[in-house]
């Protein structure tokens, strides 16, 4: 299929902006055009542009051309503030400008020079020339160094005398215990499978070529002044990026309702954490950002922090205010990590921004596998650091790097990069859609409703300008009779549809760039069956609370390090165990979902932490407990000895 890449003429002066698109046009007619460039005219004013953009065409352009205007027709201001708009709406769109003279360049560039991506001159009227330069542009925004390089080499079916043992498939050939899964994953999947052996695909460790060029390409797609492709997940990102920002000692700033890579970043880099309690939505059992007020206090109460870490959004689609917290935190001389795990694909639609880059971040980390099109564990990594230390990133990256990494994870990143830029608006747009659909007919249905963004917020988030994610619905089951467990079963095994996740009275669904509209039709489907089949309403047993943090007796990396020792959860009565009381935690204790840890390595264990344990594991079946240990079939937690404690360096609570 030929894809169709509209280059959108911008300008007052009609009969200009036709002859133009006529010579652009037939220009394009007459040579190769691999990407479909058709020229389309627009006039020059903000809601002819808008009307330009939103049509179903709009999300075929690529490239606009703005006419400055001719000397002394007083376009060219407007012109300008057009071509600042648009670029703000839509980032990944080229922006050319045409203009009179040099004197309009220097106009231009000081308003817009970062936007700008070239220039013509109104007096050479050359539409081959154009052309051929606005699809050079196309060219380089539409190309994969990498995923092209890795295609070319496997097509030369090169005979493997290197790793990996498969040797491009060859051991699963003929095999009777394992043939099958040749023909299950694919020659094209197998050959490409190669490793660092061939010189031609580049090192992820140390790149410098087609790599690198991938890595450019996504750079500048996603608004970074550098751009690294992590084949071990949004979690190894995070823990990246601490070892290379923090020190052991360093304080660090952070919400509890962080991924757990980012506590375990906390063990590896030998931190100082001051944790922050998230919000809390307790009749939903869902946890949200913590509230800017917190955030004050804390960067307040801690000038000699270092980095301040948040999540943005969060799994449930919560969207912090990102700018205003930023600013405070760099006026403290803090750096900013946001984790954009859920939120990689808000670049290419103004719906979904400002991203995390934009509100000015130092780093963001994305899961580029979570809602774009790279493959699992693809993930990238954005720097925007004015004071970035690349060669010390770089030793913190490869001691976290595999030296044979799966070269189709970075091929997908090359590609998912490709299609966020070249039709991300268009399908984001279409999610967007269907989220909107979606959330009238389910809520349509009475058994069942899509929350709303006032609905979930805790109060004390109510004037903090949080914002959320409309792809990411979350579905109070409460009216509909059904179990959460219950319900999420009957979805899988009767009506093949695999939710994103459930509370005790929720369901979350996550609506990608994959999501379309027969999957849309056959989940509404099911809940209306299911609505049918209404029962009388449950009874919710109420998600116990999770108690505040308590203290720090010491740093997590030194508590984990230690060897420790175990004791239950319980007594011999079966009662919340006292000897815990007052005991320094060695692990991280985490309830997933929601996945925020209720103890961390080197915190105070309090009585109301024990009681809040021996509940969820009491009355919440379809939540886990990760980090405790099993001893003769019992629950115990691994605390630190009398001896170990009085061994280990103790923390200043003044300044803690």
């Amino acid at each position: 299929m030929k894809p169709v890449t509209h280059v959108l003429v911008v300008s007052a002066d009609p009969a200009w902006r036709q002859p133009v698109c006529d010579g652009l046009n037939q220009a394009a007619a007459q040579r190769d055009n691999p990407h479909g460039l058709l020229a389309v005219p627009c006039a020059c004013d903000t809601s002819a542009l808008e009307a330009a953009l939103s049509t179903q065409h709009g999300a075929d352009v690529q490239v606009v051309l703005v006419d400055h205007g001719p000397a002394g027709g007083g376009q060219g201001p407007a012109a300008v503030l057009l071509a600042q708009r648009l670029i703000e709406a839509r980032p990944e769109l080229s922006l050319y400008m045409v203009l009179e003279d040099d004197a309009d360049k220097l106009l231009v560039e000081q308003l817009a020079s970062d936007a700008v991506d070239g220039y013509f001159f109104r007096g050479e009227d050359d539409p081959v020339g154009w052309l051929r330069i606005l699809a050079a542009e196309v060219a380089e925004k539409a190309d994969t160094p990498f995923y092209d390089a890795l295609r070319d080499y496997v097509a030369q079916a090169k005979d493997s005398w290197h790793t990996p043992g498969h040797a491009g498939g060859d051991a699963f050939k003929g095999s009777p215990w394992v043939g099958d899964f040749h023909g299950f994953v694919g020659e094209e999947m197998l050959r490409a499978d190669l490793s660092c052996s061939v010189p031609a695909l580049d090192s992820l460790l140390h790149p410098t070529g087609v790599i690198a060029q991938a890595q450019r390409l996504a750079a500048k797609a996603f608004g970074a002044r550098a751009t690294y492709f992590a084949t071990n997940g949004t979690s190894t990102s995070n823990k990246v990026i601490f070892q290379s920002l923090l020190t052991p000692g360093d304080k660090l700033l952070l919400d509890r309702n962080c991924h757990k890579s980012v506590h375990h970043g906390v063990i590896l880099s030998g931190a100082r954490p001051v944790y922050l309690d998230s919000a809390v939505n307790r009749h939903f059992g869902l946890f949200g950002p913590v509230p800017k007020a917190t955030i004050a206090q804390a960067i307040a109460e801690h000038p000699d922090a270092q980095v301040l870490i948040l999540t943005s959004c969060t799994y449930d689609g919560l969207r912090y205010d990102l700018r205003p917290i930023i600013e405070m935190a760099h006026a403290a001389g803090i750096k900013v990590i946001v984790d954009e795990a859920w939120y990689g694909h808000a670049r290419f639609h103004p719906e979904l921004r400002p991203t995390a880059l934009e509100c000015g971040a130092d780093y963001a980390t994305q899961s580029t596998h979570k809602v774009l099109s790279a493959f699992s564990q693809a993930s990238m990594i954005h720097v925007n650091d004015p004071g970035f230390d690349e060669h010390l990133f770089r030793e913190n990256f490869n001691m976290h790097a595999s030296t044979s990494p799966q070269y189709t994870l970075i091929a997908s990143l090359d590609v998912a990069r490709k299609q966020a830029v070249m039709e991300g608006y268009r399908l984001l747009d279409r999610s967007l859609a269907y989220a909107r659909e979606l959330r009238e007919k389910i809520n349509a249905t009475g058994a069942f409703r899509v929350l709303s963004l006032e609905e979930l917020l805790p109060p004390e988030l109510k004037d903090d300008g949080i914002r959320l994610d409309p792809t990411k619905l979350t579905i109070d089951i409460s009216a509909s009779g059904w179990s959460a467990d219950a319900l999420r079963d009957e979805l899988i095994g009767r009506f093949n549809i695999q939710v994103e996740k459930n509370t005790h009275n929720t369901l979350t669904l996550l609506l990608t760039i994959g999501t379309t509209r027969s999957k849309v039709s056959r989940l509404f489907d099911a809940m209306l069956r299911l609505t049918k089949e209404r029962r009388t309403p449950l009874t919710y047993a109420r998600m116990p609370e999770a108690p505040r943090f308590s203290t720090l007796a010491c740093l997590p990396r030194d508590a984990f390090y230690e060897a420790g020792e175990r004791l239950p959860l319980l007594d011999e009565s079966g009662q919340p165990n006292a000897a815990l009381s007052g005991r320094v935690c060695c692990d991280q204790i985490v309830p997933y979902p929601p996945g925020i840890p209720v103890l961390v390595p080197g915190q105070v264990i309090e009585p109301a932490v024990v009681a809040y344990l021996v509940r969820l594991l009491q009355t919440q079946r379809s939540i886990d407990l990760h980090g405790l240990a099993t001893q003769d079939g019992e629950w115990h937690l691994r605390v630190l000895t009398p001896a170990e404690q009085a061994a280990l360096p103790t923390l200043d609570r003044a300044n803690a």
